[in-house]
Protein backbone atom coordinates (compact mmCIF):
# COMPACT_ATOMS: atom_id res chain seq x y z
CA UNK A 1 0.00 0.00 0.00
CA UNK A 2 2.90 2.36 0.65
CA UNK A 3 3.94 2.24 -3.00
CA UNK A 4 0.39 3.06 -4.09
CA UNK A 5 0.22 6.02 -1.73
CA UNK A 6 3.58 7.29 -3.00
CA UNK A 7 2.25 7.27 -6.58
CA UNK A 8 -0.83 9.26 -5.60
CA UNK A 9 1.13 11.89 -3.71
CA UNK A 10 3.87 12.27 -6.32
CA UNK A 11 4.41 15.88 -7.39
CA UNK A 12 3.52 15.07 -11.01
CA UNK A 13 0.17 13.44 -10.18
CA UNK A 14 -2.60 16.07 -10.01
CA UNK A 15 -5.37 15.99 -7.43
CA UNK A 16 -8.32 13.77 -8.43
CA UNK A 17 -11.72 14.18 -6.74
CA UNK A 18 -15.02 12.41 -7.37
CA UNK A 19 -17.94 14.83 -7.72
CA UNK A 20 -21.06 14.29 -5.67
CA UNK A 21 -24.29 13.66 -7.58
CA UNK A 22 -25.36 17.24 -6.80
CA UNK A 23 -22.09 18.72 -8.11
CA UNK A 24 -22.21 16.44 -11.17
CA UNK A 25 -25.73 17.64 -12.01
CA UNK A 26 -24.71 21.30 -11.55
CA UNK A 27 -21.69 20.82 -13.83
CA UNK A 28 -23.80 19.19 -16.56
CA UNK A 29 -26.36 22.01 -16.38
CA UNK A 30 -23.76 24.78 -16.28
CA UNK A 31 -22.01 23.57 -19.44
CA UNK A 32 -25.12 22.02 -21.03
CA UNK A 33 -23.36 18.69 -21.62
CA UNK A 34 -24.02 15.03 -21.02
CA UNK A 35 -21.58 12.61 -19.37
CA UNK A 36 -20.92 11.08 -22.80
CA UNK A 37 -19.53 14.40 -24.03
CA UNK A 38 -16.85 14.69 -21.34
CA UNK A 39 -13.32 13.42 -21.92
CA UNK A 40 -12.93 9.93 -20.45
CA UNK A 41 -10.93 8.34 -17.65
CA UNK A 42 -10.75 4.60 -17.14
CA UNK A 43 -12.18 3.10 -13.98
CA UNK A 44 -8.85 1.20 -13.82
CA UNK A 45 -6.74 4.39 -13.76
CA UNK A 46 -4.46 4.20 -10.70
CA UNK A 47 -5.03 7.90 -9.94
CA UNK A 48 -8.71 7.22 -9.08
CA UNK A 49 -8.37 3.79 -7.48
CA UNK A 50 -8.83 5.30 -4.00
CA UNK A 51 -12.06 7.14 -4.94
CA UNK A 52 -14.39 4.14 -5.25
CA UNK A 53 -15.42 5.53 -8.64
CA UNK A 54 -18.10 3.87 -10.70
CA UNK A 55 -18.98 4.10 -14.37
CA UNK A 56 -20.65 7.46 -15.21
CA UNK A 57 -19.12 9.23 -12.19
CA UNK A 58 -17.34 12.51 -12.88
CA UNK A 59 -13.77 13.12 -11.73
CA UNK A 60 -12.49 16.64 -11.14
CA UNK A 61 -8.76 16.98 -11.80
CA UNK A 62 -6.89 19.97 -10.39
CA UNK A 63 -3.50 20.61 -11.92
CA UNK A 64 -1.00 23.16 -10.70
CA UNK A 65 0.47 25.40 -13.38
CA UNK A 66 3.35 27.84 -13.14
CA UNK A 67 1.59 30.20 -15.57
CA UNK A 68 -2.11 29.73 -14.77
CA UNK A 69 -1.95 28.87 -11.05
CA UNK A 70 -4.48 26.05 -11.11
CA UNK A 71 -6.42 24.50 -13.96
CA UNK A 72 -9.45 22.27 -13.55
CA UNK A 73 -10.46 19.42 -15.84
CA UNK A 74 -13.39 17.03 -15.71
CA UNK A 75 -13.45 13.40 -16.86
CA UNK A 76 -16.27 10.90 -17.14
CA UNK A 77 -15.48 7.45 -15.73
CA UNK A 78 -15.74 4.60 -18.20
CA UNK A 79 -15.41 0.86 -17.62
CA UNK A 80 -13.11 -0.18 -20.45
Amino acid sequence: MAAKKDKLTHILVPVHLKLSDKDKKALMEKYNVDIKELPKISIKDPAISHLDAKERDVIKIIRKSSTAGETVFYRGVINE
